[in-house]
């Protein structure tokens, strides 16, 4: 994001007359950017962001911080859950208990669920994307259509007169939501 803001506080800079659109690249939502003040502002309110640093291994000879009585911490969140009393019932009798068999089912559903999240977001993204950069374009409303009725064919077809970059980007936007579509 850094690279990104400073190359655009630098077109801003130059005079062009530009309208810009800065987009997140996984959801396509159109971000906000703080440009006031000079370029070094901007380069220091934005801080490229590079692979996370892990923290140094203890020293030899380090002694070992003691853990205080009571169970491990594995990063579980106590929540409140509403349930009829036939499912608390249900869950009762499941091996584990009632909360080793809920962090089952949400696993399985996460897993079996998992394609059709992708698919969501990506036509979320694609929608969004489109919406913001070729709303005026031939075949905007007809490509929408296609995108969200999952056909590719036609989304493929209805997105081919728009400006090539704009619609290779909505193109890989869409592929998760339209699965089989080729992009370049």
């Amino acid at each position: 994001l850094g690279e990104v803001a400073a190359t655009t506080k630098q077109l801003l800079d130059s005079g062009e007359q530009a309208t810009l659109h800065v987009f997140h690249n996984g959801t396509s939502e159109l971000l906000d950017l703080d440009l006031r003040g000079s370029l070094q502002d901007v380069v220091e309110r934005y801080p490229s962001i590079g692979p996370q640093e892990a923290s140094p291994p203890p020293a030899p000879g380090a002694p070992k911080l003691r853990r205080g009585p009571g169970r491990p911490r594995l990063g579980v969140v106590s929540k409140e859950v509403t349930l009829m009393p036939r499912h608390w019932a249900w869950l009762g009798t499941q091996p584990g208990g009632a909360s080793a068999t809920l962090r089952r089912l949400v696993h399985l559903a996460r897993v079996e669920g998992a394609q059709d999240d992708r698919a969501r977001q990506s036509q979320d993204a694609a929608y969004r994307f489109m919406y913001a950069m070729v709303g005026n374009q031939p075949g905007f409303e007809e490509a929408t259509r296609a995108l969200f009725a999952g056909d590719a064919e036609s989304f493929k077809t209805e997105s081919e007169a728009w400006p090539p970059d704009l619609r290779d980007f909505s193109r890989r936007l869409a592929t998760d939501a339209l699965l089989g579509i080729e992009t370049p």
